[in-house]
């Protein structure tokens, strides 16, 4: 599988959970917590559940629960050539 890219994952959130009310998407959102972009559990299941239909990547609740940014979520994804691929 191809490492996934902030853009890559900006959209699976934008189609997820919408745009962000507090940050540009398309700025340096690396470093910004899901919390502080506003989006929650929810969200993040939902982010989790499009990875795995459009990118096969498969991450568990646990996992994508666990996160806290952008980077972090890119760092689990893209961290092992055999990250859980379907």
């Amino acid at each position: 599988m191809k490492h996934l890219t902030l853009v890559e994952f900006v959209a699976v959130v934008r189609a997820c959970a919408g745009d962000s009310d507090e940050y540009d998407l398309d700025g340096d959102i690396l470093d910004v917590t899901f919390e502080e972009l506003g989006y929650d559990s929810l969200a993040l299941l939902e982010v989790s559940a499009r990875l795995k239909q459009e990118h096969g990547v498969v991450l568990t609740d646990d996992e994508i629960l666990g996160l806290s940014s952008p980077r972090a979520a890119l760092e689990l994804v893209n961290g092992s050539p055999s990250r859980g691929v379907v």
